[in-house]
C-alpha cells in the first residue's frame, strides 16, 4: 500500500512547467498578430511609404503625429493641446525651426526630447499638425 509519493509530484511539476510555456507561447503570438493588425490599419506596407515619395511627413504612413504627441506632450499641453501646464500647441505660430529647437533643448519646465525620443520625422508631422 506504499504508494511513491515523488511520481505525482513529478507530474505536476511537468505538468505546471509545460502550462508556463504553453501560455507565453501563446501571449508571444497574440502580441505578433496585434502587432500586424496595427500595421494594416495604418496603411503601412514597407519603406516606399516613408515619407521620401514626395508626401509631407503628416500624411506619412509611417509617422503617427497625433499618437506621438498624446504620448509625450498632452500630460503638460492637454489633452486636446489647448493649454494645460503648458501652453497651448494648437495654431501655433513659431517657425518649424523655433518648434524644433524648444522641443530639443527644452524651455522653462519644458524638459529636452532627443531624437531617441521623438524623431525629426515626428517633430516635422506635429508641428504640421498644430500650425494649420
Amino acid at each position: 500500500m506504499n504508494k511513491n509519493p515523488i511520481i505525482p509530484f513529478l507530474l505536476i511539476i511537468f505538468l505546471g512547467v509545460g502550462l508556463v510555456f504553453l501560455l507565453s507561447a501563446q501571449g508571444a503570438n497574440q502580441e505578433e498578430e496585434g502587432e500586424e493588425v496595427a500595421t494594416e490599419e495604418n496603411g503601412e506596407e514597407g519603406s516606399e511609404e516613408n515619407g521620401e515619395n514626395g508626401e509631407n511627413g503628416a500624411s506619412s504612413g509611417d509617422v503617427d503625429a497625433e499618437g506621438v504627441a498624446q504620448n509625450s506632450c498632452a500630460s503638460c499641453h492637454g489633452e486636446d493641446f489647448s493649454g494645460g501646464m503648458g501652453p497651448a500647441l494648437a495654431g501655433t505660430d513659431l517657425s518649424e525651426e523655433e518648434f524644433t529647437e524648444i522641443v530639443r533643448e527644452g524651455q522653462g519646465s519644458m524638459p529636452a526630447f532627443d531624437e531617441g525620443q521623438v524623431s525629426d520625422e515626428e517633430l516635422t508631422a506635429m508641428y504640421e499638425m498644430w500650425s494649420e
